[in-house]
């Protein structure tokens, strides 16, 4: 069977002939100046909204600042938020408290807390249920994000992270293999390459993966 294209909405095709109303290719149904999602990429969930947009990142407006990437080949799922910049205040000073949102006076308003930093997920990456991504965060190719993590900062490529704050629980491969599986970078291949080549990829013998990039 052929693999389906990235703008499929719905790409989990269930054996009844049915589709999967809360699997989706996050490609094909975001629509948001602000979020920009690799080929492949999918969210799963037990109740499909009408706007994913809102739903994986609700306080990332048309309008904010910051920007929320995520990579190729992504797997997000149930539950999971991107808590993006837009939702910080201020909390250098003696208040926090957002004066300036029941004011409508958000230019130049002493409570309106400046630009926050982009969000940003490589490729191939792994979110598990209820994982809250906090503003900022930069998650490598390769990660594993537990179930309910909280996750800030950096996380390295091929780290295993969970708890709240999230901390790294292991690397999933050597630095050597990391290093090696970042240059082959498979997820920037052709979908039929890919597809041809599924066992080196979700396999562990690189020598395998190795010859199968050599071949290209």
């Amino acid at each position: 069977m052929r693999f389906p294209s990235p703008d499929t909405a719905y790409p989990l095709t269930l054996p009844d002939g049915t589709v999967h109303a809360g699997t989706v290719f996050l490609s094909a149904v975001i629509d948001h100046p602000r979020i920009s999602v690799g080929d492949y990429s999918y969210a799963s969930t037990h109740t499909s909204p009408d706007d994913w947009a809102a739903r994986l990142a609700p306080y990332l407006y048309d309008a904010s600042a910051e920007k929320l990437i995520i990579g190729k080949f992504c797997q997000i799922a149930d539950s999971v938020m991107f808590i993006t910049a837009s939702a910080n205040h201020r909390h250098d000073g003696f208040s926090s408290f957002p004066f300036m949102i029941f004011t409508g006076a958000f230019e130049g308003a002493p409570s309106m807390p400046p630009p926050g930093p982009d969000t940003i997920v490589g490729n191939d990456v792994w979110i598990g249920q209820g994982a809250r991504i906090m503003p900022g965060a930069v998650i490598g190719n390769g990660v594993i994000i537990g179930a309910g993590a909280v996750v800030s900062g950096h996380v390295p490529d091929y780290a295993i992270v969970a708890g709240n704050p999230a901390r790294v629980v292991r690397m999933r491969c050597d630095s050597e293999t990391i290093r090696a599986l970042c240059k082959i970078a498979w997820w920037d291949w052709d979908i039929e390459t890919i597809v041809a080549n599924e066992a080196a990829i979700v396999g562990n013998e690189l020598p395998a993966l190795q010859a199968a990039a050599s071949m290209r």
